[in-house]
């Protein structure tokens, strides 16, 4: 595992995720993996953000990124959001037709050691991890394999110490456990932010978060 530097003041890092509605296919084809990525970079030059990693898949997405102020995340998503679902319904004639995203974006917050690591590694890693291809240096639509793009569509990256070592294409395709792997799943799932136990207490009270209440009725207390 890489050795990560620390953050300086500046903000948390955010793993962000969304999805098609209904698990709906939003990229079938080269053009539609292309018009996101191009929403990206233009998303990314008028709203500045520090992308440390990302990963377009068919039916979802993964970006990891690093605002440096309060509300620059959902400034970013919101733009990032309406100028890639415009583009959609209008390149297929759907305006007006309903949604494009199961709903607004999902995120949490990860702490800046080799949790970040983890997670930047399970980014990348998808393609490699869905069958996709065999290197994730293979996968265009992404942090790790963009570079085979026109400089046009590449996405700013940040640099962050230790983040990324000479070995890091081999460590991101070899498998990660399930526990790892477990791990940022329940994250994603519940807006869990992803760290060690101190780190957490400290996050909790930073960011009011509080585990997600069971569905369901409670149960009664005995008399």
């Amino acid at each position: 595992m890489p050795r990560v530097g620390r953050i300086a003041p500046g903000g948390f890092v955010y793993h962000v995720i969304n999805r098609g509605v209904g698990k709906m296919m939003l990229f079938r084809s080269r053009k539609d993996f292309e018009a996101f990525q191009r929403c990206l970079v233009e998303t990314q030059r008028q709203t500045p953000m520090r992308v440390l990693a990302f990963c377009i898949m068919s039916n979802h997405w993964h970006l990891l990124l690093w605002p440096e102020r309060d509300g620059e995340l959902a400034r970013f998503m919101m733009r990032l959001t309406i100028r890639h679902v415009r583009r959609w319904l209008e390149y297929r004639k759907q305006v007006g037709s309903g949604h494009v995203y199961q709903g607004r974006y999902k995120s949490f917050v990860v702490q800046d050691d080799g949790h970040l690591a983890t997670v930047c590694r399970y980014v990348e890693r998808n393609p490699v991890r869905a069958g996709m291809t065999g290197s994730c240096r293979h996968w265009t639509w992404s942090s790790a394999g963009q570079n085979e793009l026109p400089a046009k569509l590449q996405v700013t990256l940040t640099e962050f110490s230790g983040l990324r070592g000479k070995d890091w294409v081999e460590w991101v395709d070899r498998p990660q456990t399930p526990a790892e792997e477990q791990a940022v799943q329940d994250c994603i799932k519940k807006n869990r932010p992803y760290g060690s136990e101190k780190w957490l207490n400290a996050t909790r009270r930073t960011l009011g978060w509080r585990e997600p209440l069971r569905r369901g009725r409670p149960r009664k207390k005995p008399r």
